[in-house]
């Protein structure tokens, strides 16, 4: 079998798979949800100041939060499978359009942090695994301490005080200058270096996890035998790294890399309100404080499913680097 049939198949189990799971995740976050205390109506009266039983009742009726809570499940999932994730009683617009508007934002926050932290962490752990028990060893094993144990949000405002108040060379928080007439090549200039600054502070703590485990995976693989046969065919050091020892080593990181999906989404809503960047993040964060549950729960769905097309994407990665691998 060669190598696409088997990333064929393991493509099509893994979809197999991923149906009932979302559905599960549908239902389990409806019915928790249905537990937490208040609704939208309460919020919106409180924001009026006052209001009485009928009105109340009016706006529960309109929302159809009046209705049993079986009943809402079987409609929220009707409307779901014609895509439709609802009204957001707090905005009066439709969830979908709400999460388009911040979605990009969140997910080139994510995106751009994870592919730094991997590619730091790969770099440090390889440079740790190459130099083991030496100087340069310690050192970057001591940074990665640092790294993993220093809080998110202190990261973020350690780096917006000396890139952007000290030194002033990096914008301090959004996602692009206000009121800016720029376009094309400069446009994306300025959109960049606003996102240089949280997708670090986003990065760090997972660049720490990555290392200790690349140097750690580099190091076990160094003592397979079949890199000490390739040692004895007389392939070159660099050679034996990258296509030997490195490319087997990624496994365990590309794993990790995909269940930490879900912790830089969490971890994304302190950045998002750290940098003041409208993402998923703060829109979750508000839709917990409005008790918008029809915008959290939207939220809340399409993370799971993020997590688990990274899910399978890693599935993939895996088959393709090791052909024994076999998916289940």
């Amino acid at each position: 079998m060669d190598i696409a049939q088997r990333l064929f198949l393991t493509l099509r189990r893994k979809l197999l798979k991923a149906i009932p799971t979302i559905f599960g995740i549908v239902v389990l976050n409806f019915m928790l949800l249905q537990l937490a205390p208040g609704d939208a109506a309460d919020v919106i009266a409180g924001e009026a100041g006052a209001a009485t039983a009928e009105m109340m009742q009016e706006l529960r009726a309109h929302y159809g939060l009046d209705q049993p809570v079986l009943w809402q499940l079987v409609t929220y999932i009707k409307n779901l499978l014609q895509f439709d994730l609802g009204m957001s009683p707090r905005y009066n617009v439709p969830v979908l359009s709400l999460i388009a508007e911040r979605i990009p934002n969140t997910l080139s926050l994510m995106a751009s942090a994870l592919v730094m932290a991997v590619t730091v962490g790969i770099l440090f752990g390889a440079l740790m695994a190459a130099t083991a028990g030496r100087l340069p060893d310690r050192l970057l094993s001591l940074l990665s301490l640092l790294f993993y144990s220093i809080p998110t949000f202190w990261i973020g405002l350690m780096l917006i005080i000396v890139f952007s108040v000290w030194l002033g060379v990096l914008p301090s928080g959004g996602v692009g200058t206000i009121a800016s007439s720029k376009t094309g090549l400069a446009a994306f200039a300025d959109w960049f270096r606003h996102l240089i600054l949280p997708s670090a502070a986003l990065a760090m703590f997972f660049v720490a996890i990555y290392a200790r485990l690349t140097r750690a995976s580099m190091l076990e693989v160094k003592d397979q035998d079949y890199v000490r046969t390739a040692a004895a065919k007389g392939l070159s050091t660099m050679t034996i790294t990258l296509r030997h020892i490195l490319r087997n080593a990624l496994i365990p990181i590309t794993t990790m890399a995909g269940m930490h999906l879900g912790a830089m989404l969490g971890g994304a809503i302190v950045i998002e309100t750290v940098f003041n960047r409208p993402g998923m993040g703060r829109l979750a964060y508000d839709a917990v404080l409005n008790r918008d549950f029809n915008v959290l729960m939207g939220v809340l769905l399409l993370s799971s499913v993020l997590v688990i097309v990274a899910n399978i994407l890693v599935d993939l990665l895996h088959t393709w680097l090791d052909p024994r691998i076999e998916m289940r």
